[in-house]
């Protein structure tokens, strides 16, 4: 019995690793692109505003404060945009149009040259973790669409973020965006 085990897990490993080799990057243009998006945030982590802190604040303060969580996506809804230099590394290493920080583990769940679906994990200072899916899809080699949606855990306080985007082909050359 425990032979058979051992052989599945071997096997399992196995095709495991195969899988691995055979992630295809996103069947798009190397260059610079225009990402435009949209995000939403409900809850806040403890960490954020500490609670001896709101108590210090100024009715004032507190509205301008508000007012800037509202901009950002805090309690509503925001749109950015932004440039990024896509190059054939970021492609290979499933990095293009996300932060790739070290503190995540990223497991990709579906690779072909029109879409990616990843699963996100990080582990963060002050007792956070945040987990996440993240799809792009090439609709076509200078046309990418996504969609993001993470947890944030904080000192048992939860925040939830939701984002959409779109991005563009602008051409082949980056000048100074990396």
């Amino acid at each position: 019995m425990r032979t058979k085990v051992l052989l599945a897990l071997i096997l399992f490993s196995s095709l495991t690793l195969w899988a691995a080799d055979k992630i295809t990057p996103l069947n798009i243009k190397e260059g610079l692109w225009e990402m435009t998006m949209t995000h939403s945030m409900t809850g806040m982590p403890a960490a954020a505003i500490p609670p001896d802190t709101l108590a210090k604040m100024t009715p004032e303060q507190r509205a301008r404060m508000e007012a800037a969580m509202k901009q950002s996506g805090i309690g509503g809804t925001a749109t950015d945009v932004r440039k990024e230099c896509i190059t054939k590394e970021k492609l290979e290493k499933h990095s293009a149009f996300s932060d790739n920080r070290k503190e995540c583990t990223r497991t990709v769940l579906n690779s072909t040259g029109s879409k990616l679906e990843m699963k996100i994990h990080c582990e963060e200072k002050q007792q956070a973790s945040t987990d996440g899916t993240f799809l792009l899809e090439a609709v076509s080699s200078d046309n990418v669409k996504g969609t993001m949606q993470f947890v944030t855990n904080t000192n048992g306080r939860t925040m939830n973020m939701n984002f959409t985007f779109s991005s563009r082909y602008l051409g082949p050359a980056c000048g100074d965006v990396r």
